[in-house]
């Protein structure tokens, strides 16, 4: 027992010995040999990928910015011609009122000026008829009278009327000056 004691004794526990450190070595080259040949690349090739579609993404996300810049530009350039637009619309109808209530009260000026002279028209018809009715009318009062006051009868018509025509004539003579005395 003491041999294996002192061969235990002999060994160092913490120094490993040589045939594991070799085949630790060998196994770990044909572990890195394997990672190299086959992980490494799939891991590069994961990485292009990523790297591509960040930077096709940064790409892309750029070109919709800039689509949406000129579509926002766009927007606003027919949002103001739609507000120009919208002014001279405004203002067109503003015109067109303003002229449709001139004729409109053109129209009314005319209308009230000829229903005014229409009624001018009518006013002295009608005054023409009453002097006419009121001179026949007189002249048979006045012709009536100065034949009770005379006492004989005056029934020649065409006599009559010229009394009664120049009866009117003096008194209309007689109204204009003392009107235009006054």
């Amino acid at each position: 027992m003491l041999k294996t004691e002192a061969v235990l004794a002999s060994e160092n526990p913490i120094v490993p010995a040589w045939p594991e450190v070799i085949l630790g070595i060998v196994a770990f080259l044909i572990l890195l040999f394997i990672l190299k040949k086959y992980v490494v690349p799939r891991f590069e090739k994961a990485y292009e990928e990523r790297a591509q579609k960040i930077e096709g993404g940064i790409e892309r996300a750029e070109k919709a910015q800039a689509e949406a810049e000129k579509a926002l530009s766009e927007y606003k350039a027919q949002l103001a011609d739609a507000r120009s637009e919208a002014a001279k619309i405004r203002d067109d109808a503003r015109l067109e009122a303003e002229q449709i209530k001139a004729e409109l009260r053109e129209q009314a000026e005319a209308e009230s000026q000829r229903i005014v002279a229409q009624g001018h028209a009518q006013l002295q018809a009608q005054k023409a008829q009453i002097v006419a009715e009121l001179r026949a009318e007189m002249g048979r009062n006045a012709v009536e009278l100065a034949g009770r006051i005379v006492g004989e009868s005056l029934e020649d018509e065409a006599r009559r009327r010229g009394t009664v025509d120049r009866f009117l004539a003096e008194l209309d003579t007689a109204g204009a000056t003392n009107g235009a005395g006054k």
